[in-house]
């Protein structure tokens, strides 16, 4: 009997190679988006892969299209086995020059989305006691960086509410949480990060300019160097489905060398964040 999971954000980068990687070694695989417009990349690389997905609409900014679409997959299939939050959006501005506006959809997308997604599916996941959730965070929410403060506040949250969960959730009625923290992505990502600058106004001319074309300037050189900083899509999505078949999978993983060296300050003493859960677990439940 297939598993099956549930992706969001999978028009493009890790959610498209996700979803048809998934359906590769066997997961009836339900690939959401928000604009199903977008779909024609990820047929076309599922086609190509020889397998099929079942693509569907979903609003992670939206609760009553979260809650439709999982109810129409529990209503079809049974249950959901695995879901993987991967939608989600960069946001590279300083507090001072961000709008209320920009500031709460940044956290709408990033830490909202996941509890929609994940309050929509819990319920059908304890039942049947069984589950794996997965939360696409990122080094960003173990290290905060410059200009980037609002989305780091995002995938900060993401981790307490993901490790909080885990310290529950999980040991009472085996539902999996892990969080996935990958460094730089090479997808649309980075590049709809600079667009919205650009958008949105573009750089102010006042005191941050030089520092922020400072950061700017070292992203853009890092990625084209030769350090293993950034990877692709496919070799992070490799990691995650390794982490969703296991049967023991960590509460959080970086996904390359760089990204462990990057977060050694925060992780070296306990890299799966196994040792916390326990420590937690005993301290509030005993």
């Amino acid at each position: 009997m297939n598993k099956i999971a549930l992706i969001t954000g999978t028009s493009s980068g890790l959610g498209l190679h996700l979803s048809v990687l998934l359906a590769k070694r066997g997961f009836k695989t339900f690939a959401t988006m928000r604009n199903l417009e977008k779909k024609s990349h990820l047929l076309d690389t599922a086609t190509k892969q020889g397998v099929e997905l079942e693509i569907k609409q979903l609003d992670v900014l939206d609760t009553a299209s979260v809650e439709r679409c999982v109810g129409e997959i529990i209503s079809q299939e049974g249950h959901i086995d695995v879901l993987v939050n991967n939608a989600g959006a960069g946001f590279v501005r300083t507090t001072e020059q961000a709008t209320e506006e920009e500031i709460q959809w940044v956290i709408d997308v990033n830490l909202m989305g996941v509890i929609r997604c994940t309050k929509a599916v819990i319920p059908s996941m304890r039942e049947r006691r069984n589950g794996h959730i997965v939360n696409i965070s990122s080094v960003g929410g173990l290290v905060g960086q410059p200009f980037n403060e609002i989305y780091c506040a995002a995938k900060f949250a993401v981790e307490g509410y993901t490790e909080s969960m885990a310290s529950y959730i999980q040991p009472n009625f085996n539902i999996k949480f892990t969080l996935v923290e990958p460094g730089g992505i090479k997808s649309e990502f980075a590049n709809n990060v600079l667009s919205h600058i650009q958008n949105s106004g573009g750089m102010y001319d006042d005191e941050y300019k030089p520092i922020l074309e400072k950061y700017i300037g070292g992203s853009q050189a890092r990625s084209n160097s030769q350090e293993d900083i950034y990877q692709n899509s496919e070799e992070v999505a490799a990691i995650v489905a390794d982490c969703i078949q296991s049967q023991d999978p960590p509460i959080r993983i970086r996904t390359s060398e760089w990204g462990e060296k990057f977060c050694k300050f925060k992780t070296n003493l306990d890299p799966t964040g196994k040792h916390l859960q326990a420590q937690v677990i005993k301290q509030f439940l005993g």
